[in-house]
């Protein structure tokens, strides 16, 4: 097991450890004092163990080796369970707008007291230091389900402190909980669609960013010693590595051999110092 799988596994199993004690405590707290918001708070908590189980499922099945009908092996599965996450979030968005819905055209409202306090305060620290730890192991693994997955807990951690802010001003607006119900299900939405964004993009194949062709061409220009024009950049992203295409123009008086030589020479640098599997296309200027 390499450090990428280590830091997945660990991520996901400390949040749901944490998430099923801190659902347990805001849907006690949400039943004690009748808040949709804290319910469906509540819930959105556990949701979050059902996303890391998702990651961790995600994290065992990218790191299985390639084979005949996988040649660039699984990593992609990463951007996979981030989709589910996504989608799994939608849902749980869709039922706390409806349920808020109702609950303002009924005029009920919550009957908050101080251990709704204590318990949403405690969620707010504990979500957004999670999300902290997720965000960091994704900048150190590049694994965007880790990123996902600290969405996820910071979304939890920013509708408990919108149930927070609800809780405070009970007194003066009855349709507090609810109003927060709605806007807690849009933020959730918005989530959804940046994560569901991210992933597509990465399974779709992404143009490299300028600074990775500025430095491949630092590479090429150091690499080799005959004039060579790089363009068509391309790269697809599977996870633990990626693969990158381009096409070289070169002098048309160059024979195939040392243009086949050339071009390994410059692959094998791009492996070296990037770690990324590149082909090289070779034209004639």
């Amino acid at each position: 097991m390499d450090k990428r799988e280590k830091l997945g596994y660990l991520e996901g199993s400390v949040s749901i450890v944490l998430n099923i004690l801190l659902f347990i405590l805001k849907y006690w707290a949400g039943i004690v004092s009748g808040s949709i918001a804290l319910i469906a708070d509540a819930w959105h908590t556990l949701s979050d163990s059902v996303s890391s189980l998702i990651l961790i499922a995600g994290v065992k099945l990218s790191s299985r080796k390639p084979d005949k009908r996988h040649t660039f092996g699984h990593g992609r599965w990463e951007q996979i369970s981030a989709i589910f996450i996504g989608v799994l979030l939608a849902f749980i968005a869709f039922e706390f707008l409806k349920e808020s819905i109702e609950k303002i055209f009924s005029g009920e409202s919550a009957n908050f007291g101080l251990i709704a306090i204590v318990v949403t305060i405690t969620s707010v620290l504990v979500k957004e230091g999670l999300a902290q730890f997720a965000f960091r192991l994704w900048r150190i693994t590049g694994n965007h389900a880790l990123k996902a997955d600290g969405w996820h807990h910071r979304t939890d951690a920013l509708s408990s402190l919108l149930v927070l802010v609800g809780i405070l001003l009970k007194d003066l607006l009855w349709w507090m909980d609810s109003a927060l119900g709605i806007l807690i299900s849009i933020m959730i939405f918005y989530t959804v669609y940046e994560i569901i964004k991210d992933s597509i993009d990465k399974l779709m194949g992404e143009s490299p960013d300028e600074g990775l062709i500025s430095e491949i061409k630092k590479i090429i220009s150091a690499t080799s010693e005959v004039h060579l024009i790089p363009h068509h950049f391309h790269i697809h992203n599977y996870g633990k590595h990626s693969e990158l295409t381009f096409h070289v123009k070169m002098g048309g008086d160059i024979n195939i051999r040392t243009g086949h030589d050339i071009a390994t020479k410059i692959e094998k640098s791009i492996k070296q110092q990037l770690g990324i599997e590149s082909t090289i296309h070779i034209e004639p200027i």
